[in-house]
């Protein structure tokens, strides 16, 4: 098998309300950005894969058929290394990797989970919101999310005063004491917080103590920049609250930085933006051998949330991430280019079971919606 070409279809999705995501402060979105990307074989059978948001990455594509048509997808680790020297060019290569499973899975006729030693099991989700809102709104969404079956709820922190964040924390646990509730702060990636700069080490480590006096805390998330192994090894010396981050770190190397530095407690790698779905499950291993939590970021378009599902259901993970923010950021702004979305149930995900990736993409919608890049 060969691979004879790569299609990219640059999609616009009017969303139904708009989105304010809290790690953009300031912008409203109204428009869901995806590169579709179709890796076509000489045997007919065509892998999917995409990249979600504004960087388009058209300008990577004809490295990526320079280095890979011609080349057999299903050799997967050989094909890591072409993905390794398009990574030197800068464009983070890693979500064509997910075609070539697709492909895989579609030749043999199995899910990537059932190829690589996983089950059906549904995987315990957190909802994870995305805007930054008052407490009585944030007790609405949550109560929402409860009714749905969820037993953790993750908040995001990003306001000007971080008192404000910390009020809805109060009235969220008042109101659910039971609930588990992750923390996100958006520091780890070149988002600034809004007045300028990003936390100091003081801040972080007040929002902490903070929390744990709030209780049952699932984690903190991204406090500092990414590669700053030593504050995050400081903060997690001085909390009981574990310490959370990786979703755009690149590569396995960072993630064995954060093992050998005692930086996290949890792991978040993204199979679309941060590894691929074999080291990926690498990570995963890093994480069981060294007692430490696998929670991978799955923030993404339907397509990066089933590959990223896929390697919870062949790993050992504590909880998915089910990324829901309505009216803005909704299951169809989510998976509209899906045939059907991938919904929770009871608070649980199960991997899509049909070959490779295992879902079925609209094409009716791509006809409709795109741009083919040429």
């Amino acid at each position: 098998m060969e691979i004879t070409d790569i299609n990219s279809y640059h999609i616009d999705y009017e969303m139904d309300a708009p989105f304010e995501p809290s790690w953009y402060p300031g912008f409203e979105q109204h428009v869901h950005k995806i590169q579709l990307y179709e890796v076509e074989t000489d045997t007919g059978i065509s892998g999917i894969t995409s990249v979600t948001g504004d960087a388009s990455r058209v300008d990577s594509l004809e490295l990526a058929r320079e280095y890979l048509v011609g080349k057999d997808p299903r050799n997967i680790e050989q094909r890591l290394d072409d993905l390794a020297s398009l990574n030197s060019y800068g464009p983070r290569p890693w979500h064509f990797e997910i075609a070539f499973w697709d492909i895989k899975g579609k030749e043999v006729g199995k899910p990537i989970y059932e190829m690589l030693g996983g089950d059906s099991n549904p995987i315990p989700a957190y909802a994870s919101s995305g805007e930054l809102r008052p407490p009585e709104e944030r007790l609405a969404y949550v109560a929402d999310r409860v009714d749905e079956g969820f037993e953790a709820v993750k908040l995001r922190f990003h306001s000007d005063d971080m008192e404000d964040d910390l009020e809805v924390a109060r009235a969220v646990r008042d109101e659910f004491p039971d609930l588990t509730l992750m923390v996100d702060l958006n520091m780890g990636w070149s988002v600034s917080h809004p007045g300028g700069g990003t936390w100091t080490f003081d801040d972080a480590l007040s929002v902490a103590r903070d929390l744990e006096g709030i209780g049952n805390i699932g984690w903190l998330e991204e406090p500092f920049d990414q590669l700053n192994y030593d504050a995050l090894a400081r903060l997690r010396e001085k909390t009981r609250i574990p310490i959370a981050g990786g979703e755009f770190n690149n590569g396995t190397h960072h993630f064995r930085e954060f093992v050998e530095r005692d930086s996290l407690d949890v792991l978040q790698p993204d199979v679309m933006l941060s590894a691929g779905i074999l080291k990926t499950k690498l990570i995963a291993g890093l994480a069981d051998i060294n007692g430490l939590q696998f929670a991978p970021h799955t923030w993404n378009d339907g397509i990066g949330f089933a590959a990223n599902v896929q390697v919870l259901a062949c790993t050992n993970p504590s909880w998915c991430e089910y990324p829901i923010e309505p009216p803005g950021w909704s299951l169809d702004t989510r998976d509209f280019l899906l045939e059907e979305p991938l919904i929770a149930e009871d608070g649980a995900v199960a991997p899509p079971a049909g070959p490779g990736l295992g879902i079925d993409l609209d094409w009716d919608k791509v006809d409709e919606l795109a741009d083919k890049t040429v």
